[in-house]
């Protein structure tokens, strides 16, 4: 199985001055997921080349045993140092694809047709997509073959708007990923604040926050397994 793993190559926090990116911990838990369970796994990102890391999520606090683990891994290290750029990126290549969050892809992504379309092109060729935390707000210029927005009607999550209050940035963001998927006529669920919580509709699945990353992805790895 091949796996691709779009990151954003977003660095600004709104107009705050402050760094954002990935969050460390929804790349580096996925990855050991897909590892282990013997994918080959390419990373992507608007720009190519090195993604910005959102610095807080390499903190003491937000630290776990996969972020450790990436961090002393040199081949994930050089994967990430050189990443596709999303333009060379086609779905004909790969099983599946995976968005980890950060409030970078809320900029970048999330306003990006050429990740909109790859995400159709899964979907329109049978294969799983999975998004965390900030990520599912990537969905909100993504169609179904109908035209209509792709989250009418189905069942997601994401980051919750008290998970961003709590953070303190729900005046810095574009947009709110709850009330967004919300908004886009989502079926929108969620478990307690920074609990693992994630959904699964049809080909679609969606993780609420950083502790629902690896969660999302097993799921992802069985989904495969099953329609395999």
């Amino acid at each position: 199985m091949k796996v691709v793993m779009i990151l954003t190559s977003h660095d600004q926090l709104g107009d705050t001055g402050r760094k954002t990116g990935f969050w460390l911990e929804e790349l580096a838990a996925p990855y050991y997921v897909f590892k282990e369970a013997g994918y080959e796994i390419t990373l992507a990102s608007p720009d190519g080349g090195q993604p910005p890391l959102d610095p807080k999520s390499n903190e003491p606090d937000f630290q776990t045993e996969d972020t450790r683990r990436f961090g002393a891994d040199a081949e994930a290290r050089e994967a990430l140092a050189n990443t596709v750029k999303l333009a060379d990126i086609s779905q004909a290549d790969f099983d599946t694809v995976f968005y980890p969050g950060g409030h970078g892809p809320m900029w970048d992504l999330a306003e990006s047709p050429v990740s909109a379309a790859l995400i159709e092109s899964f979907l329109a060729a049978d294969k799983p997509v999975a998004l965390v935390c900030h990520a599912p707000g990537v969905l909100r210029h993504v169609k179904a073959p109908n035209g209509r927005p792709l989250v009418e009607g189905k069942k997601v999550t994401g980051f919750t708007n008290s998970e961003e209050a709590a953070v303190g940035l729900t005046e810095v963001v574009p947009f709110l990923v709850e009330d967004e998927l919300q908004a886009k006529g989502g079926i929108y669920s969620k478990g307690p604040d920074w609990g693992p919580y994630f959904v699964q509709d049809g080909l679609l699945i969606t993780g609420q926050n950083p502790a629902s990353s690896a969660g999302a992805a097993r799921r992802l790895v069985e989904e495969l397994g099953e329609s395999a």
